[in-house]
């Protein structure tokens, strides 16, 4: 789909913004840089409300529309901030200048996005009802949008409907992937004992070694994995 002309023209500026936040990562609720830089933004933008610290380092913007009927539908787009903790090894002008930190994964491009979004929303204001637009913290496996939601992230705003995007450096750029239920696999983390039981070295067939049980548990998971996904 084309571009719209006012974002085409946005492009330096948007790219310049994920630059910064490249060169500055940050690790789960310490993105206080990026939310700091993140909050000024839409504060300029002319956001109606600029409210920052909810979920501990998160921010959310709302932009109310000039479109009739005025109390039309509230819709929420969210980007995640923080970095991962990875060594850069790439060597591009704006590569990270915090030792052991990096943004791998690509939320330094999320947020630009989503603050171009918000300029522009704020800057035409050519829709029905309100954006809430939500910066949050510690996606990386700190659990931050809980924190924001048990902040009163929806009590405070109540929402219809939140979007979000991912970058899929597999597609072709300026295609979208969608579909419904998962798009991609999740993790969790399965805690497993596992008892062994010493003996005699002349009668190894009373003893029970937990290092073969372990190593034909994570075989045997390994498998299931792969014929079920």
């Amino acid at each position: 789909m084309p571009v719209i002309n006012r974002i085409a023209a946005m492009q330096d500026e948007i790219a310049g913004w994920r630059h910064d936040f490249h060169a500055h990562p940050e690790l789960l609720y310490e993105v206080h840089r990026t939310a700091a830089s993140v909050a000024d933004k839409l504060k300029a933008f002319g956001c109606d409300e600029v409210v920052t610290g909810l979920g501990r380092t998160g921010v959310v913007g709302v932009v109310r529309g000039r479109k009739r009927p005025p109390a039309g539908r509230t819709i929420g787009l969210r980007a995640d901030m923080d970095a991962l903790p990875i060594e850069e090894a790439s060597d591009v002008p704006y590569k990270s200048t915090v030792p052991g930190k990096m943004h791998a994964c690509g939320h330094d491009g999320h947020t630009a996005m989503l603050l171009a979004a918000t300029k522009y929303l704020a800057e035409t204001r050519n829709f029905a009802g309100t954006a809430v637009v939500i910066f949050q913290p510690a996606e990386e496996g700190g659990a931050g949008a809980r924190a924001m939601l048990e902040d009163g992230l929806l009590d405070r705003f109540p929402i219809d409907e939140v979007f979000g995007m991912h970058n899929f450096p597999g597609l072709p750029v300026g295609h979208f992937a969608i579909r419904p239920g998962p798009m991609m696999a999740a993790a969790d983390r399965l805690y497993i004992d596992i008892e062994g039981m010493g003996g005699h070295a002349a009668k190894p067939h009373l003893a029970v070694d937990p290092i073969l049980v372990g190593a034909q548990m994570i075989n045997q998971m390994q498998s299931v994995v792969s014929r079920n996904v």
